[in-house]
């Protein structure tokens, strides 16, 4: 016999012992031994004589926790311009492949996004996301985060496919709806880091100019609360 064979035929015979196995949980008395088959019921008589709480929803709704994932949305910078470069990275996190982008290439004549690319296309197909956040945690410029909406249902398939219309976040007060060019005398880098605080005279102007009906501009935002008073009288 080898001496392989000598530690085999120990090790065999080593692991056919069986020993006694001991809780380290402390051990019940009399009453607590008698009771234990039916120990599991405990939550359940301490609930059978209290009253029923309805949830109200959707009269009432509770808001969820800070920090819930919910639907995403796609972030603009103070300006107006999109967050989005159209990097495609959150579609490549996405463990359900869920995202869908297309990315284009930014011209002085339309300019969406701080950089050379925005997102043409961007897409969430809400059957598949799993809301895990991945995608979040891809991005490198903060374009794409979660809300707390959860309300998400809807009687096609088709409506859950949210589309970047259906994602983008609204304007802000004294944001100019993009395509606009940047800031004079910035460059992406000035974006990421904070310094636009706004839109610029210079922007204001050339949307002016192409678009003098845009809704964001600051004569045309003026006219709004007037339009509204009119509506409802």
């Amino acid at each position: 016999m080898s001496g392989s064979d000598e530690v085999w035929k120990v090790n065999r015979e080593r692991d056919g012992k069986r020993e006694t196995f001991e809780s380290n949980l402390p051990k019940k008395g009399p009453i607590g031994e008698a009771l234990a088959p039916v120990a599991g019921f405990g939550v359940s008589l301490r609930n059978f004589f209290r009253p029923t709480v309805t949830e109200q929803y959707p009269r009432v709704k509770t808001p969820p926790m800070q920090r819930y994932h919910g639907r995403h949305q796609l972030n603009r910078h103070p300006d107006g311009l999109e967050k989005c470069i159209g990097c495609e990275l959150c579609a490549w996190a996405c463990p359900a492949d869920a995202i869908y982008v297309e990315a284009d290439s930014n011209t002085p004549e339309h300019q969406v996004s701080p950089g050379e690319r925005y997102g043409r296309v961007y897409q969430i197909n809400y059957l598949r996301c799993i809301f895990c956040g991945l995608c979040i945690e891809a991005c490198p410029t903060r374009a794409l985060t979660m809300t707390n909406e959860y309300e998400l249902a809807g009687p096609t398939r088709e409506g859950l496919i949210y589309e970047k219309q259906d994602l983008l976040a609204p304007m802000g007060a004294n944001m100019l709806a993009a395509p606009h060019p940047m800031v004079p005398g910035t460059t992406d880098g000035s974006y990421y880091r904070g310094e636009v605080t706004g839109p610029v005279k210079e922007q204001v102007e050339w949307v002016r100019e192409q678009r003098p009906e845009d809704p964001t501009l600051p004569e045309n935002r003026a006219k709004e609360p007037a339009t509204e008073e009119a509506r409802r009288g």
